[in-house]
């Protein structure tokens, strides 16, 4: 049965100088209406244990472009500094739910840069999208067309370190779930090989951090050689970052071409439910276990499983798949990573990854 779900849609576009000045004031007004919203809030909170509604922060707003003192505020949309107020309402919701950390202040430098549009701020005719404030629709480079009927609900637009832009289109999608398939299969993240599938299929880690490794060192040498605060080290600050980009483009590239096969051509997929934060900690697994990205990978499989009728199961990470027999079921005391290939007392000779697949689909199977 189809479903409606909520579906961003993300683009490239190329601002004219006007609009990106206008962008750049707007970022700048978002980020000094949050941390200005937070202080406050974390002063009622500190001094009298009092926690500070939306209603509230929104007051607070009007109260500041009318003290004189930020009338720069009114020359931008008022949709997005409401849209910031409510994501600080969000983050306070969160970390009194204990999902998350304190909020933290935005910075001009670290933080995204970004401004959040919703129906009233911005106009969309015959495909062309114009934001409060400007006269000219923007040029987006439409790489892929939004599904035929809809229109966006809401409209981000951010600009990354690389100094690109995008816009992101929310909107509602009517997606029909994949025909039933005939198969399941069991997935082992690994470092040397993306994943080991229970098929006995290894799909490859294409490193996408370790090949561009020596372009990215020589970028971080020149930026490290240059003066602080001068104009040439924003430029090499901006030549790192487009080389994080292009590593990111291609791993986040190669982790949907992977999601959405096994996606289409198993009912069921079973995975190791891996606790990626803490073995990060691992000084010497830390880069490649970040540059396989095996959270993503994850979190790519769990809303596509959702959207297409497929069934996720995540198997207990304290499941030893690697050192049971996929065979007899015999389970074996140790499992050094450097063994690769064991034989079992039963004669079977198994790959290590391939077994811990094959174990990780019958756990998951079980489950079920």
């Amino acid at each position: 049965m189809a479903q409606i779900v909520k579906r961003a849609f993300k683009y490239r576009f190329y601002p004219t100088p006007e609009q990106a000045e206008e962008l750049a004031r707007t970022f700048g007004c978002v980020r000094l209406v949050y941390n200005k919203a937070l202080e406050e809030r974390t002063r009622a909170y500190t001094l009298q244990g009092r926690r500070v509604s939306y209603v509230e922060s929104s007051a607070r707003l009007t109260a500041w472009k009318r003290s004189g003192e930020y009338d720069f505020l009114f020359e931008v949309s008022s949709v997005p500094l409401q849209q910031a107020l409510r994501h600080l309402q969000a983050a306070f919701a969160n970390f009194f739910a204990k999902r998350a950390k304190y909020p933290t202040f935005k910075s001009r430098k670290k933080s995204r840069a970004s401004a959040e549009y919703t129906r009233s701020a911005f106009r969309w005719r015959e495909g062309r999208l114009t934001l409060a404030k400007m006269e000219a629709p923007l040029a987006i480079a439409w790489s892929r067309p939004l599904p035929e009927g809809v229109e966006p609900s809401t409209v981000t637009v951010s600009k990354d370190a690389a100094g690109r832009w995008f816009v992101s289109l929310l909107v509602e999608e009517k997606i029909s779930p994949l025909p039933p398939a005939g198969q399941s299969v069991g997935v082992d993240a690994g470092i040397t090989a993306l994943a080991a599938l229970s098929t006995g299929e290894k799909i490859v880690n294409p490193r996408h951090e370790r090949a561009d490794r020596r372009k990215l060192a020589k970028a971080q040498r020149a930026l490290a050689r240059k003066a602080k605060g001068s104009a040439n080290r924003a430029k090499a600050r901006a030549r790192v970052a487009k080389v994080y980009a292009r590593i990111a483009d291609r791993r986040r590239d190669h982790l949907h071409k992977v999601t959405t096969r096994l996606v289409r051509e198993n009912q069921v997929i079973a995975v190791e439910d891996l606790t990626v934060r803490t073995m990060v900690k691992n000084r010497s697994l830390a880069r490649a276990i970040s540059d396989a990205s095996w959270r993503e990978m994850r979190g790519m499989l769990e809303y596509k499983a959702a959207w297409y009728g497929r069934t996720l199961v995540a198997v207990d990470r304290w499941f030893p798949s690697s050192k049971l027999c996929s065979a007899c079921g015999a389970l074996r005391e140790t499992m050094p990573l450097k063994v690769r290939e064991w034989m079992c007392a039963c004669g079977a000779v198994h790959d290590r990854d391939v077994n811990a697949a094959r174990n990780v689909l019958a756990a998951g199977l079980a489950e079920s």
